[in-house]
């Protein structure tokens, strides 16, 4: 997996002291954070013209990101064989239908009852990164693993079907506007997330497999995903809507699990995360009494990423250290294993990867009742989409 950028400058002795910090119950961070609380935020939605969804976000440290998502009607073209020749036949047996005196009435019903055929490609993302080529294997890689959460359900596609012949193709485009300055992916999720919250399309006034035409009137257009807001709170009911998924990059420090990480806590991490999850919507339109008629939240993917802890220096015990008045060992051997042993103070980099419970234990975290993901999620809402 592609590297975190912009490792921070830290001396073994700092790195040795911020790990033992991060590693305490419970971890002391060093923006006096909570180990799953967020950066402050700013969010606005809608700013940019021409476009059918925006959204920017400003983190507290200067980090900022603004998407664009823009639809375009295009022409649907198969691209299975079996999909071609089930086109095929259906048009064979249409004019041999003709040929026969077949009725009108029948030809709506074959065609409505023709099942949808979508494809991934009807979305399109890029990333762009100051100081980064489009090739490089951070932004590649980031758009890769927004895609893949954003296409796993299948129900954006789903969204873009108009008729047989005609889809929309999405075209989502990400702009990170100041270097990234800690490890850009949670900011660019949380954007896309309400940019796609805030996306329209227009409203569909053909039927059937005819050339698709659109209302004008733009106060008419249907929401890619229908508004939180449209539902009657008052009434005890919480809404049913799905929404598009969030990637949240998760920590391991110790034994202690830690949301949302700064560069330099990245420079001390054991093991990082980036979990995709979305929503499960309710179908069930009770008022809330108990937990089975709230969404539930489903896991969609787990990455690993490399930490860049693993390319720092490994600190130098003071009892083999001749700048410190130590001894400087004999034994390669000897020097190696007081480095790696792991005693407090010294830094040494970490190796292997996570234990299976603390995957475990991270997954729970983020899709438990009240846990970090409907905390994430429900702070989101309060954005205004429009």
């Amino acid at each position: 997996m592609a590297p975190v950028s912009n490792q921070a400058l830290l001396s073994p002795a700092e790195l040795a002291f911020l790990h033992s910090n991060l590693s305490l119950t419970p971890p002391i961070r060093p923006d006096l954070r909570q180990s799953s609380q967020f950066r402050p935020l700013i969010a606005e939605t809608d700013f940019l013209p021409g476009t059918n969804g925006s959204a920017r976000i400003c983190f507290a440290d200067g980090t900022e990101a603004i998407v664009g998502v823009k639809a375009e009607v295009e022409k649907s073209v198969s691209r299975r064989a079996n999909a071609e020749s089930l086109e095929i036949n259906d048009l064979s047996r249409g004019v041999a239908d003709e040929k026969m005196g077949g009725t009108d009435e029948e030809e709506p019903k074959s065609k409505s009852s023709t099942s949808r055929t979508v494809d991934n490609s009807w979305v399109e993302m890029t990333i762009e990164i100051p100081g980064f080529r489009d090739d490089d294997s951070l932004p590649v890689f980031l758009a890769e693993m927004l895609n893949e959460a954003l296409l796993a359900t299948g129900e954006l596609v789903a969204k873009l079907w108009i008729n047989r012949l005609w889809h929309w193709k999405l075209y989502i485009d990400i702009l990170l506007l100041s270097p990234p300055l800690s490890y850009p992916l949670p900011l660019l999720s949380l954007t896309t997330h309400l940019a796609l919250l805030s996306t329209r399309l227009p409203a569909l006034k053909s039927e059937l497999d005819e050339d698709p035409l659109f209302n004008d009137d733009w106060d008419a257009a249907v929401p890619l995903y229908p508004h939180l807001a449209s539902d009657n709170q008052d009434s005890g009911h919480r809404s049913s809507k799905s929404r598009p998924p969030i990637t949240l990059l998760v920590m391991a420090a110790g034994s202690n699990i830690i949301f949302d990480p700064t560069r330099e806590e990245l420079a001390v991490a054991d093991a990082v995360l980036a979990v995709s999850l979305t929503n499960l919507p309710s179908t069930s339109s009770k008022p809330i009494i108990n937990e089975k008629n709230i969404d539930r939240l489903r896991l969609i993917s787990i990455r690993t990423i490399d930490p860049p802890s693993r390319l720092t220096t490994a600190g130098v015990p003071d009892a083999i250290n001749t700048a410190t008045g130590g001894t400087a060992s004999n034994s390669q051997t000897t020097a190696g294993v007081d480095i790696e042993s792991g005693k407090e103070g010294v830094w040494h980099p970490p190796q292997g990867g996570i234990k299976r419970g603390l995957i475990g234990k991270i997954v729970q975290m983020c899709l438990e009742r009240g846990g970090v993901g409907e905390e994430v999620l429900a702070g989101l809402d309060n954005v205004d989409v429009g």
